[in-house]
């Protein structure tokens, strides 16, 4: 995430991570949120990468949906493992 900087990347990570707990319906407050979407946006860029795509030095709006895939992804494997 060095193209956004890193208020940038808390601030997107913290949108994506909301929506992310809104469409996976998961009660996590606002930390959760912001460390979700922080991670998943690197999760989902590892994962990109490994697809041979790259969105590290795209838009807010890209890296937005980037750390959104990767916090939903996150929620789910969280959901499994807890179960």
């Amino acid at each position: 995430m060095e193209g956004l900087g890193w208020i940038a990347a808390i601030i997107v990570g913290g949108i994506a991570g909301w929506i992310a707990s809104n469409i996976m319906k998961a009660d996590t407050g606002v930390f959760l949120n912001i460390v979700l979407g922080i991670v998943g946006a690197v999760v989902g860029n590892a994962i990109l990468g490994v697809l041979g795509l790259n969105a590290q030095h795209g838009s807010w709006i890209a890296q937005g949906f980037v750390g959104l895939f990767g916090a939903v992804i996150l929620i789910w494997l969280y959901r499994a493992v807890a179960k």
